[in-house]
């Protein structure tokens, strides 16, 4: 059986992370992915190496299922290489800084001219306006999108997520915009820009607190734990400020992550009292519904981690589960990469790289039932330039040789 993406071709001009964790993504669903980058590599594969001379964690990580081939745009010959694989793809995904393409001559329209059925997806820091020229990286973009004006407890900074909501997650809707563009390829025969700037993606993942922005013009967020409020929306730690409350409490033996995250919907107030050895307040008018808790929130999760702080986060997780009461552990990056369960969901995936070893990284979060995914390692640099250049292109190994030999692959 095939893969969803079988036959659809991708030129990746991408770098560093935000791109090509689009472009992976496409790879994983059955795209023949191409990483065009110049001769001196993706500036990742050098990055944060703990192996000297070999491709980054960084670099492997990103740029699984991909091959590799080189090209020197600044020159005649490459840019003239470029003209001639151009119209052999589906999409071009790139995100150099804004009129990085133009300044190589290849503007939007020069590319539509190349290939009218071309997706072009280009990913930027910012979109139209004062922003646009202003340099993005992941906390950037985390800053300028509303992540970390919201993220932190109220009598501290802003903080930066673990989360590269930035980077990947600007990848992912770029990935939702050039299949939808490809979709739409099938009923116009033409292809299209599709653009997604970094704040953009951002803001979307933070709307409910733009909902909560709105909603303080009708008084104090009841749901936040909070005592005080201005005309923004606060920070306020752990709370999730939804409809039913939550908070991070202390398991034993209190490590950094000995902690399960709990949250107490009404019908679950009963057996949170029975199981922290306070029955009593399951009756008690004062305890007893949502509205007289939600005054006391921070009360209500101390009398629960006087109880968790004597079990460990798993003997919590047992035995709040058990009574269908939400919640979590706080999984620590030790425990994600050695979790069986991530590992036999192909979530957690060990690959093998002929340069480093055997590597473990993320496998696909996409699960289709007719298109598996296989993780592959990621390409060595310039490893497909005879197979993409020989075989496609048609230019003897000779040509090839002189193609390396003068700096133009």
């Amino acid at each position: 059986m095939g893969k969803a993406l079988e036959g659809v071709r991708v030129l990746d001009m991408t770098h560093v992370q935000s791109g090509p964790s689009c472009t992976q993504i496409l790879a994983w669903l059955g795209a023949d992915v191409v990483k065009l980058e110049a001769p001196g590599g993706d500036i990742t594969r050098g990055q944060l190496r703990d192996l000297p001379d070999v491709d980054s964690l960084y670099f492997t990580m990103l740029n699984c299922n991909k091959r590799s081939i080189t090209l020197n745009l600044k020159t005649g010959e490459g840019r003239r290489i470029f003209t001639a694989l151009l119209p052999r793809f589906d999409v071009l995904a790139e995100n150099f800084g804004p009129g990085a393409l133009d300044r190589m001559g290849f503007p939007w329209e020069r590319l539509r001219e190349l290939n009218p059925r071309l997706v072009f997806a280009s990913i930027k820091g910012f979109g139209e306006g004062p922003y646009t020229h202003f340099k993005a990286y992941e906390v950037v973009a985390q800053a300028m999108g509303g992540s970390m004006s919201t993220t932190g407890f109220e009598d501290g900074p802003p903080l930066a997520t673990g989360a590269q909501i930035g980077d990947s997650g600007t990848g992912i809707h770029t990935v939702a915009g050039i299949l939808a563009a490809l979709y739409q390829r099938e009923h116009t025969g033409r292809g299209q820009r599709v653009s997604v700037a970094m704040q953009h993606a951002v803001l979307n993942l933070c709307r409910v607190k733009l909902r909560d922005q709105q909603r303080l013009a009708h008084g104090p967020l009841k749901e936040y734990p909070n005592e005080e409020f201005g005309d923004t929306v606060p920070r306020s730690g752990n709370a999730s400020g939804g409809g039913q409350p939550g908070w991070a409490v202390k398991c034993a033996p209190g490590g950094p992550n000995d902690y399960i995250y709990v949250i107490v919907q009404p019908v679950g107030w009963t057996p949170i009292a029975e199981l922290i050895g306070r029955p009593e307040l399951a009756g008690d008018p004062e305890w007893s519904t949502p509205e007289a808790r939600l005054g006391k929130l921070d009360k209500m999760f101390q009398l629960i981690e006087e109880w968790s702080i004597a079990h460990d986060k798993w003997e919590v997780l047992e035995k709040l589960t058990a009574h269908n009461i939400p919640c979590g552990p706080i999984l620590s990056t030790r425990e994600i990469i050695e979790d069986d369960s991530l590992a036999a969901n192909e979530m957690v995936v060990r690959v093998a790289h002929p340069q480093r070893g055997e590597f473990t990284t993320v496998g696909c979060p996409i699960k289709l039932s007719d298109s598996p995914v296989d993780i592959e390692r990621s390409p060595l640099l310039g490893e497909h330039n005879e197979d993409i250049y020989g075989n496609e292109l048609g230019l003897a190994s000779e040509k090839v040789a002189a193609l390396k030999q003068n700096g133009v692959i």
